[in-house]
């Protein structure tokens, strides 16, 4: 088992969210992340879905949505070089002076964004890799136990530039 992405290009219409991801529970796959957004052409919406699965069921996969009318591209990135990044919130509660001193120098070392706060409670923005953010969840967790709260995005991703990059 690998985690894999794939880049789909659908048309922009009502309802190709709902068959894009039905096709995946119909089929007993799970999703780890999906990501959608309109592109440069309003008509067009880009996907970036993350899933987990061997070869044979990852092939099968980009079969069935090449075969989808609403598809224009798939776009394989599992083993080529991207950029891909993951959003990220983190609200931490029932804080001290100490522990905003202690989020903020956090904040620094993770290049992470504090947007929101008030005297016991502060709101993270992190915009970095899915690893990461599992690396924050991690620190976050450990410092300030059971008073964190996450929500996550999906991940996007797109193809480097230049083979450096990674």
């Amino acid at each position: 088992m690998k985690k894999r992405w794939i880049s789909l290009y659908v048309e922009n219409e009502v309802g190709v969210l709902a068959r894009i991801s039905g096709l995946f529970s119909g089929k007993s796959y799970n999703l780890n992340s999906l990501t959608v957004g309109t592109t440069e052409d309003q008509s067009i919406s880009r996907m970036t879905i993350s899933l987990t699965s061997d070869e044979q069921t990852f092939e099968q996969v980009k079969k069935q949505l090449n075969r989808s009318i609403e598809v224009i591209k798939v776009v394989d990135f599992t083993d080529i070089a991207i950029h891909m990044k993951e959003l990220m919130f983190t609200k931490i509660s029932n804080c001290t002076q100490q522990d905003m001193t202690e989020i903020f120098r956090i904040c620094k070392v993770f290049d992470v964004r504090a947007i929101d706060y008030n005297s016991t409670t502060v709101l993270l923005e992190s915009i970095q890799t899915e690893t990461r953010n599992d690396d924050l969840i991690r620190l976050l967790g450990e410092s300030f136990p059971d008073r964190i709260e996450i929500v996550r995005g999906g991940s996007v991703a797109i193809e480097a530039i230049s083979i450096t990059d990674r």
